[in-house]
C-alpha cells in the first residue's frame, strides 16, 4: 500500500514546494482527541508536533499519517504544512482556519498577520 499523504510530502519536498496542503475531514488537527480536554491546534511548531506524534497522540488509521508526512515535509526543507478540510481549504490558507505546521522559528511569529 502506498502513503498518499507521505507520497505527496516527498514528491513537494524533492520540487522544492514552500507549502503542501493536505485535505482531511476536519477543520484542525486536535490532541487529546474525544477526550474532555481535547485542543484544536491552529499553529504548531515542528518539535511540538514531533513529541505528540511520539507519544502516540494521533492515531494509524487517521491523523499519524498526515502528521509524519508534515513531519518528513518539514524536514526536507518544506517552510508549511495546512492540515484542513476542503471546506475551510480558502480560510486555511488566509491564516484563518486549519492546522498550521511550521519549522520551529517560524512559530514564534505566530502573531504577526500573514
Amino acid at each position: 500500500m502506498i502513503d498518499k499523504d507521505l507520497a505527496s510530502a516527498c514528491l513537494a519536498a524533492s520540487l522544492g514546494v514552500p507549502l503542501l496542503v493536505i485535505s482531511t475531514g476536519v477543520e484542525r488537527v486536535a490532541v487529546r482527541y474525544r477526550e474532555p480536554d481535547q485542543r484544536a491546534l491552529d499553529r504548531v511548531g515542528l518539535t511540538e508536533i514531533r513529541s505528540y506524534l511520539e507519544s502516540g497522540e494521533f492515531a494509524e488509521g487517521s491523523m499519524g499519517p498526515k502528521i509524519r508526512a508534515s513531519v518528513d515535509f518539514l524536514e526536507r526543507g518544506g517552510e508549511e504544512v495546512i492540515i484542513t478540510s476542503l471546506a475551510c481549504l480558502a480560510a486555511a490558507i488566509r491564516g484563518h482556519a486549519g492546522t498550521h505546521i511550521v519549522r520551529d522559528q517560524e512559530v514564534q511569529h505566530a502573531a504577526c498577520p500573514r
